[in-house]
This record gives C-alpha cells, structure tokens and sequence, in this order.
C-alpha cells in the first residue's frame, strides 16, 4: 500500500463539473414544486390510490414491476402508470405484461407525467443518483436500487444526500435485507449497552456463480443503436465509447457502468453492520481483491473483494466475499449473505435461526447469555410495504433511508477507489472528502 504518498482529493466524475452547474436549476425547480406536494401528500388518504412509474425494464425492474403487481392484487391501493427504458423493445415488453399505459424512452418525460407519485429506479449503476435527484426535483418519492451511486460517483452520493435531506420527498433505497427486523432490534440491543462498547462487525456475501454474464443475456445479439436503441443516454456520464451489444446488455461485466461484489452486492450486507454499530463515516479503507474465478477477456470487475473500515467511534467492520465459494462459516440470512457478528467489550450479537443470540465474553462475572426471537424476516414485499406506508403518512425514516446510505456508499466507494489505486482510502470529514 502506497499510505506515505501525498493525499489529494478525488475527482469522481468525467461530468463532475457540468453536474454541479446544473444542480443549481435544480434546486429551484424543487423549491417552486415544494409547497404543491406537500399539499398533495397531505391530502393523500390511507386507501388512496399511488401511481408508479418504473425506470428501467431489464432483470431487476421486471422484478419489481411482479412485485407490484402482487401487492396491488394483495390490496395495496397502487398502480403502476409509467414505464420508462432506452430500449425500445424491452419497454414494449413490460408494457404488454403489466397494461401500463404511458411509455418513455427519457426518465424525464416520466417525471412529467402527473400521474407518478413514486418511481422505482432499476438502471444501471451510473444513472441511479442522476435519476433519483431528477426526480426528487419532480416531487416524486423514490425507491432506488443499490448501489445509489456507481463507485466513481462520490460528488453526486454526496449532492443527492443534501437534496434528499432539504427536500419533503421519501426515500428507500433497494436494500430489502433491511426489511429484516433482526437489525433494528440488533441496533436495541446495541444501544442498551448488551455488548458493552461497540468494537468489532464482521460480514460477507458468498455465492457461486458469475452475476455478471451468467445472470444477463443478450437478447438480441444484432441490436444497434437507434430510434429504438439510444445508445448516449445509455452512456450517461461514463467514457464516452462505440457501441458495443454486450456492454449494453451486460453492463455488470464493465467497470465503467458497475463494480463486481463490492457494489452490486455488500450494499446489502454493510448497510446492516453500520446501522447496529450506529457509526457513519469511515477515517480509513482498504480492500483487497480481484478477477480471480471468472478469467475471460470480457470482463473487468473483480469476482473476490474484501475490505477493512475503520471509525472513528473506534470500530473496525470487517466485509469479506467472493462468487466462486459459497461456504458460509455462519448461518446464511439471504442468498448468499453471511450472518453478520457485532462484537463489543462485553459480548457478541449473532443470529441462529429465528433467533438474535447473545454470547458474553468468558471472564469471571460476565453477562448471562440470551436469545431474542426476530420479530419479521427480510421480504422485499415487506420493504416496498414500508415505502408506501411511508409515502402516505410522510413520514421520511425508511427502512433504508439515504442518511444511511450516504455513509455506507462512502466507504464502498473508499474501498473501490482505493483498490483501483492500490492505496489506503481517507476520509475528510470536514470537507466530506475522499483522499487517496
């Protein structure tokens, strides 16, 4: 590690200063939008009916589109209204299979239509913090998938935390784990002091399997860009390259549009970890990892990735994985998450089963051992239920709200940008600042 050179800010984005002129139109269109939805969500009623409008239409939009569908015929009072994709005909697909109406192929021009309440953003990596500031600019409440910012986006985690916190709008991001009751009560439990001080949260995400080319197909090997392909807007703010039908259909495989495990997956296992410990940004990242199973020339994201945090609290979170092992030392919560342990001067918290385990440490006159049972397990249904109770009642504190995901995507873009440079990652808190 190259920790004794000199540390010099990072600059995240090829765009990054034609992003920063634009957030200040902005920020007067949510200002001039503000006091209307309020007043719109105030008047909205317990059985009063949310319009959603989906952005993206791929594998994991489709998933959520399902879900919809499930808990509008459970009795959810929602519909979804707008669907939106640069892909023509995956759009028409999921327009056929769910009788939405109003189809677009810009994000923008579902933002407009006054019929959306909430989107669901389920994009590729890069687009996600672009789409969810335009709509929370819109007046629309926001579901938006992990990660909420692709790795090299540290400017725009940063503004979409400031705009979701000046604006009346809720926010949940796509880390349904959190729907688990096991970490709010974790986090309880934590806070009376069960552990003593806080010291130590280990994790992990294990599976077998390449998620990259084996979970996205190519539908259409002979696809170009076009009237019913638009390539640019796929690109965003990325490098600008040629079209290319796998980098478009197989996005995860490229490091300019997505990050391997670290990004597509430890959203959901760091998420939880920091919200029983209570910390928020890491003092210091490193990570180790690489191509190690999946060695072919198409891809560039490694398949093995671990990273060590430590807080300021004076907490060290331990996150390690791969896609070429699924062996799980603890028991698995999820597909392929490990159960995490929560480690404190007086004991450890760790999950067996239906119930959160108490351990204290072996010394004359320690705690006595427990066992809680877990009130809910993790159900994306669950976590889509809590966005619409909270969109109805307004009230803003998510199962997964952005003041949480904010500290948590720091320190998984420390620990990519780190790797990249093969150096220690810092963090300025005084002038929220990655420095390398």
């Amino acid at each position: 590690m190259e920790s004794n050179k000199r540390e010099t800010p990072v600059l995240n984005s090829p765009t990054r200063r034609q992003f920063m002129r634009t957030t200040a139109t902005g920020a007067a269109a949510l200002a001039a939008t503000s006091a209307f939805r309020k007043a719109q969500a105030d008047a909205l009623g317990a059985n009063e009916r949310i319009g959603i409008g989906v952005i993206g239409c791929g594998g994991r939009g489709s998933w959520h589109m399902d879900m919809l569908e499930q808990l509008k015929r459970d009795g959810e009072a929602i519909e979804l209204v707008a669907a939106c994709d640069v892909y023509r005909p995956r759009l028409q697909a999921a327009m056929d299979k769910h009788r939405i109406a109003n189809g677009y192929m810009d994000h923008r021009e579902l933002l407009a239509n006054p019929g959306v309440d909430l989107v669901c953003i389920a994009t590729p990596d890069h687009h996600h913090g672009y789409q969810a500031i335009d709509a929370i600019y819109a007046g629309k409440d926001v579901y938006c998938e992990k990660p909420v910012t692709h790795w090299r986006q540290f400017e725009l985690v940063k503004k979409l935390a400031k705009v979701v916190a000046e604006s009346d709008r809720v926010f949940q991001l796509g880390t349904q784990a959190m729907s688990d009751s096991a970490w709010r009560q974790m986090k309880q439990l934590v806070k009376q002091g069960l552990i003593g001080q806080p010291l130590f949260g280990e994790t992990g995400f294990f599976r077998v399997g390449d998620w990259g080319e084996r979970g996205m197909p190519v539908p259409d090997p002979n696809a170009k860009p076009g009237k019913d392909l638009n390539w640019q807007a796929f690109l965003g703010d990325s490098p600008k390259r040629p079209f290319d039908v796998s980098r478009f259909f197989r996005w995860r495989l490229y490091e300019d549009y997505a990050g391997g495990p670290a990004t597509d997956l430890y959203p959901h296992s760091l998420t939880q970890v920091v919200h029983v410990l209570g910390v928020t940004f890491p003092e210091m990242v490193v990570a180790t990892g690489g191509i190690d199973r999946y060695d072919y020339p198409l891809r560039e994201v490694p398949d093995t990735f671990s990273l060590q945090a430590h807080y300021p609290e004076k907490v060290t979170i331990s996150l390690i994985g791969t896609q070429g092992n699924d062996f799980q030392t603890t028991e698995p919560r999820g597909s392929g998450q490990r159960s995490p342990v929560i480690r404190g001067w007086d004991g450890a918290l760790w999950l067996k089963g239906k119930y959160i385990m108490f351990t204290p440490i072996r010394i004359q006159g320690a705690k006595k051992p427990r066992k809680i049972l877990i009130e809910q397990p993790e159900q994306l249904a669950n976590h889509w239920k809590n966005l619409l109770e909270c969109s109805r009642s307004r009230n803003r504190e998510t199962n997964s709200p952005m003041h949480l995901a904010y500290p948590v995507q720091t320190a998984l873009q420390m620990a990519m940008q780190g790797w990249k440079r093969g150096r220690v990652a810092r963090f300025d808190r005084g002038n929220e600042t990655i420095l390398l």
